[in-house]
């Protein structure tokens, strides 16, 4: 369910008229080449679209126009071949409003020593008509993606990359609508929050549905639909043998199957990329859903237990982020503790709904009781996590601002196996070690819920930060507790400021 076929990142370079038709004919030229190896590049998830070269203020203001009112378009690449005076863009990046990242580089990888002449050195000056521009998004207090290098380096087109999947991410919450069924968990603090804010800073939409919202579709799915749906359960996971057919607890997973379909179709008329739930909602549900959660986010939707909308706000745009990377990314929480000597560990893991995108092995699909909500015993998938490096982030409203905290993690295999805890989980070793992480992680007000991605790393999270003009915590391997205290306490003054327009 998703889908960025139709995605465009436009390259946009500048000039001037004064270099005349000869100079200006090779920088088009250059301009046009290197639009297409940045389109070819297979660390480039989106379609590169040239869009000329400006030279003038009414050209630059005209093409972040279009770049404004386009669907497609997520941003912009700006790039400076010759000296383009930046006065020239004060209208246009005054007005832009897709996010927008500045390549510096240059035509030629290296300096042709033996016929380098002036007529080069006036085509080919990158280096001081990157500066100029930069010059210009600095004093108008723009955010952006610097990246430096050249076009067709390895290192610099990963670098674009990260940053185009980012746009993507961005975009996705321009138009994304959250299905909350119920509300948060009662006296719960961390999963509330200003939904019209988060609305005006990232452009979710945050409503709410009665749990009766669901039932009327759950109530209208046939025998036919969760006989078809039940058959992919058996092909795609090992079942429980009370759950295979004649099994004792068979009924359960046919309940399952109708939440599954009825919740699915609800999703889908109404448009929605991610939904919460919570077992203290669930109205006349049998039980909590628990395997149809898990397989609607391996589909990509994303989902914040107990109400969370944040999270699963988060959840999706990071899964749009991710597509067709290695590695999974999902809802998840810490759980509980490994302490030892040695190394301490995170067991992280939910009630029920993880998702089986970050599974290691083909998921068991067994039914236990939950021992809250008074409902029926919930069918869920059950799995360990592969090792490997990974970050948890955490998107908090602080009253203020938006907060987003995240820790480098590297998952490990479980020390035993783990007969008798019948959800999917994860162990991870954080960093620096689970002393300085969890200290940095609570003196920063981090949430239980977080999203945990095997594909993402924390050059996404910084990104997306800018992009979205809100506060950055890091907590890695070189974290000190107190330059963090100090960070914190630094960035109360910023914002402070900031929201005074100071």
């Amino acid at each position: 369910m998703i889908d960025i076929s139709q995605k465009e990142v436009w390259f946009v370079v500048g000039s001037q008229e004064l270099y005349g038709p000869e100079t200006l004919r090779q920088v088009a030229e250059h301009s046009a080449q290197i639009a297409t190896g940045l389109d070819a590049s297979a660390h480039i998830p989106v379609k590169i679209v040239y869009k000329d070269v400006v030279k003038s203020p009414d050209q630059i203001t005209q093409v972040c126009l279009e770049a404004n009112s386009s669907a497609n378009c997520i941003g912009i690449i700006a790039w400076m071949h010759t000296f383009s005076p930046a006065k020239m863009w004060i209208a246009g990046l005054n007005i832009l409003r897709k996010p927008l990242c500045h390549l510096h580089t240059q035509f030629n990888a290296a300096i042709p020593w033996s016929t380098i002449d002036m007529d080069f050195m006036n085509l080919n000056q990158s280096a001081h008509g990157d500066r100029e521009f930069g010059f210009m998004v600095s004093r108008l207090r723009k955010k952006r993606k610097v990246v430096v290098g050249h076009w067709q380096d390895d290192a610099t087109l990963k670098k674009l990359g990260v940053w185009s999947r980012v746009a993507l991410g961005w975009d996705e919450l321009q138009h994304l609508k959250v299905a909350r069924f119920g509300d948060n968990m009662r006296e719960v603090a961390v999963t509330e929050g200003d939904k019209v804010a988060a609305q005006v800073r990232f452009g979710v939409s945050v409503n709410g549905y009665d749990s009766s919202d669901i039932t009327k579709k759950v109530d209208a799915v046939t025998d036919a639909q969760i006989a078809d749906l039940i058959k992919t359960y058996e092909s795609e996971y090992n079942l429980a043998d009370g759950l295979k057919e004649g099994g004792a607890k068979r009924d359960s997973l046919v309940e399952a199957a109708r939440i599954e379909i009825g919740l699915r179709a609800f999703l889908t008329e109404g448009g929605f990329g991610a939904f919460t739930d919570t077992f203290e909602n669930l109205g006349s549900l049998r039980q909590l859903p628990g395997i149809a959660v898990q397989r609607l986010m391996a589909d990509g939707y994303g989902f914040g237990g107990e109400g969370d909308w944040k999270t699963a706000a988060f959840t999706r745009m990071m899964k749009v982020m991710a597509v067709g990377l290695e590695g999974g990314t999902s809802f998840m929480e810490d759980y509980t503790y490994h302490f030892t000597p040695e190394k301490s560990y995170v067991l992280g893991s939910h009630m029920l709904e993880i998702c089986p995108s970050i599974a290691d092995a083909k998921p068991s699909c067994e039914v236990h009781p939950l021992g809250i909500g008074g409902k029926e015993d919930p069918v869920r998938l059950v799995f360990n996590s592969p090792a490997g490096d990974a970050i948890n982030a955490s998107l908090i409203d602080m009253g203020n601002r938006f907060r987003l905290v995240v820790n480098k993690v590297t998952a490990v295999k479980p020390m035993a196996e783990l007969p008798k805890l019948p959800v999917a989980r994860v162990l991870w070793n954080c960093k620096p070690n689970l002393d300085i992480a969890a200290t940095a992680w609570i003196l920063a007000g981090g949430a239980h819920h977080t999203v945990y991605s095997q594909a993402l790393t924390t050059e996404y999270m910084e990104d997306f930060a800018d992009i979205a003009g809100i506060e950055l915590l890091v907590i890695d391997a070189d974290t000190n507790i107190r330059s963090f205290k100090d960070t914190i306490n630094a960035n109360e003054v910023y914002y402070h400021l900031f929201q005074h327009g100071l």
